[in-house]
């Protein structure tokens, strides 16, 4: 059987699956076919004579390697593919490893360790050294374990990843690092290797062992490595070392997307896409552009998101499903109205697409609990993906237990959950004390009270809920006060997280002027009751939403500090990646898309609304990729008209409240001979905004720079001043 590859393929592609020879560079803009493409690469390969033991391809995922493999055995029409080498990078760097162990200090042989096993060895490791033992703050054996990997994976100290991301445990930073040693030594002296051990030995076999690295590489002609973006520091050092000594030109194609980098967080480094060119000199770069996915004015937009970002391969996504209805920009009044207002857009889609073609996606799991409190009001069906479900949270279900008791004296498990946080109090206890406050027997009570001060506190809390009559909110400011303390012993992980979901709870609460209203709201249908129900609503993290598309797709929270998240908006290199979430994000919709920007945010700090910031990312488009629409004060939303053309930035000289996406200035402007031309990392200032640090420059005469209590704002050069 033939293939027919001019026919099959689009120009692109078909460059890409008939180029055998030299490092090739494929960037696949989401939508593309990179699947295909690879799948008909391996094809044209075997087609012109090279055996499958030579074909080494690299994934990072086994299901993600079989599945191309079992559809290029059907498009050559017989089996064979078989012996292509390769899978993950894990898997294939054991493969070799099993075979060499001796050499790296493993006579006996080493095994791999799954999760659970490095769980256990970090607790024997705990025991030995004593660590931990009386501390009930003291990290989870899990938390630990996902440090180290973090640290190795990305290359950095302990004390980096702590301060980055774990700052609330960095007083065990001393205990951690002794931890890890021993942890090291008693894998070595047991014979046991964990998923990070794979990469790191495999490359010290490969480079202290030049015979062996020798002997690997002369049986592979042809390496294929899939999704280049998302490989760590490792991965990308091993795919130089997979390839010949000396070869000045390897057959060696990688195929990803340098603007779906999104998993820094994990290790990976975009820089390693980016820069393969300079690794691999010679490289013949082929983009494929034609998007299959969604309508062109949702790509006119992602072609906008694009335009903004820093280091990138210029690529302008196409498709040939023409469509007249642009992307919407709603800016509600406020993060709770938006969620009211997503519900509703939500109904109305459905009238066109099934329910399980409809998605809402946020940067964090916790921006969807609005979402989720009024899908549930109306009785429609969702699934939540990156996050758990709103109620189902440990540190909500305590809090809420504490209010349903204070209705319902009775209600054994809210007893049992809130008792479960009682030092010493387990299933039996609980039982016992709900026994004896249902009877009022104040004797045992008593007793109970004076061995166990917390739950004295505890029950002074439920009196205080039962005999006063508070607003939601007012009760649980009122609970929190007494339980914040308790979640920060029962959470030492993560309580700074979990904290940000009870300031959600706070807030959701304000809409309510009663507690069984509000209770009855949050009771969501159990997931058998969902199942039941066949379509649901996807709500989803952008992270989680990669690799999947829906017909309709609604991106909530695109504002400053959410979307980008507050991190980002200090570090040009997060900035950048949340940049390419939201590419993510918005390539993910086939035929709708609407972006959602709150007006206001709710601050837990202020008990007040503070104003919020358009996502800079959006400011960026121009005005007519977009249609954009407000809250009105009647109900719903009306279409907003932006003024054209924009005005001469000169001609708003001394505004104060200048219009979004304008540009800022008191000065008239200086002759371009006199222009500044600031470094990224820059600190300037600004007659209005103050001190600043410049993180990008927008050509031909602009830089966005981040100004401390105002957010990034993107200035004329001439209305800036060095330091």
């Amino acid at each position: 059987m033939r293939i027919d590859y001019q026919n099959d393929l689009n120009p692109a592609q078909h460059e890409a699956a008939t180029t055998l020879a030299g490092p090739v560079l494929v960037i696949a803009g989401a939508g593309s076919g990179k699947t295909r493409t690879i799948v008909y690469r391996l094809a044209r390969l075997v087609e012109a004579g090279v055996s499958p033991e030579e074909i080494l391809l690299l994934t990072f995922t086994r299901k993600a390697s079989a599945e191309m493999l079992h559809r290029a055995e059907a498009l050559l029409g017989h089996q064979g593919l078989g012996h292509v080498r390769g899978g993950t990078f894990h898997g294939f760097a054991y493969s070799l490893l099993k075979h060499y162990a001796g050499l790296l200090g493993f006579e006996r042989g080493a095994t791999v360790m799954d999760r659970s096993d490095g769980e256990e060895i970090l607790g024997q490791a705990k025991d030995h050294l004593k660590i931990g033992k009386s501390d009930r703050k003291f990290p989870k054996r899990a938390t630990i374990l996902g440090l180290y990997s973090k640290s190795r994976n990305k290359e950095l100290s302990l004390s980096q990843v702590l301060r980055q991301e774990a700052y609330h445990l960095g007083t065990y930073e001393d205990d951690l690092a002794r931890l890890f040693a021993e942890y090291e030594r008693l894998k070595h002296e047991c014979g046991l290797l964990d998923y990070d051990d794979l990469l790191f030995l495999l490359e010290r076999l490969l480079t202290e062992h030049p015979h062996i690295r020798e002997s690997v590489t002369s049986s592979i002609s042809h390496i294929m490595v899939d999704e280049y973006q998302d490989t760590n520091l490792v991965q990308a050092r091993l795919v130089r070392l997979l390839t010949k000594p000396g070869d000045a030109s390897p057959n060696i194609m990688a195929v990803g997307d340098d603007a779906q980098s999104i998993y820094a967080f994990r290790g990976a480094n975009v820089r390693n896409i980016l820069d393969f060119p300079k690794t691999f000199p010679g490289t013949r770069v082929i983009k494929l552009e034609q998007n299959y996915r969604s309508t062109q004015p949702i790509l006119e937009l992602t072609n906008a998101i694009l335009d903004g970002f820093r280091d990138k391969f210029v690529k302008r996504l196409f498709s040939e499903r023409t469509d007249s209805r642009l992307p919407e920009h709603v800016l509600p009044f406020s993060d709770r109205s938006q969620a009211r207002l997503v519900t509703t857009k939500v109904v109305e889609l459905s009238r066109t697409f099934p329910l399980d073609q409809i998605a809402v996606l946020f940067r964090a799991g916790y921006q969807s609990y609005h979402v989720e409190v009024e899908l549930n009001k109306i009785g429609l069906g969702f699934r939540k993906y990156g996050g758990i479900k709103f109620s189902e949270a440990a540190h909500i279900k305590d809090v809420l237990a504490c209010l349903r008791l204070g209705l319902n004296a009775s209600d054994l498990p809210a007893w049992q959950r809130i008792l479960g946080n009682v030092p010493g109090i387990g299933p039996k206890s609980a039982q016992k004390i709900h026994h004896a406050a249902m009877i009022n027997d104040q004797s045992y009570l008593k007793a109970q009270r004076t061995k166990r001060p917390e739950l004295d506190s505890l029950l002074r809390v439920l009196d205080t809920l039962r005999t006063q009559v508070m607003r939601p909110s007012t009760a649980i400011t009122f609970v929190l006060e007494y339980y914040l303390p308790v979640m920060k012993n029962k959470f030492p992980d993560d309580y700074p997280r979990r904290e940000a979901g009870l300031e959600e709870l706070t807030q959701i609460s304000l809409g309510y002027d009663d507690i069984p209203a509000f209770l009855g709201d949050l009771s969501l249908d159990s997931p058998d009751a969902e199942e039941k129900r066949g379509q649901a609503v996807t709500l989803s993290t952008v992270h989680s939403a990669k690799g999947l598309e829906w017909d309709a797709v609604l991106v909530i929270d695109l504002v400053e500090d959410r979307f980008p998240s507050r991190h980002a908006m200090n570090d040009s290199d997060d900035f950048e990646e949340e940049r390419r979430l939201l590419y993510v994000a918005c390539t993910r919709a086939r035929d709708s898309l609407t972006l959602f920007s709150p007006e206001t945010l709710y601050s837990r700090e202020l008990s007040a609304t503070t104003p919020a910031r358009v996502s800079p990312f959006l400011q960026d488009i121009p005005a007519h990729l977009m249609s954009r629409y407000r809250e009105q004060f009647t109900g719903g939303v009306g279409l907003q008209t932006l003024p054209t053309p924009r005005r001469d930035p000169a001609s708003i000289q001394g505004q104060s409240c200048p219009g979004p996406g304008e540009d800022f200035g008191q000065e008239p402007p200086r002759s371009r001979s006199s222009a500044q031309t600031p470094v990224q990392g820059t600190y300037c200032r600004h007659k209005i905004f103050g001190r600043g640090k410049v993180v990008q420059r927008v050509e031909p005469n602009k830089y966005k720079i981040n100004f401390p209590g105002f957010g990034l704002k993107l200035i004329i050069e001439d209305f800036v001043e060095l330091e």
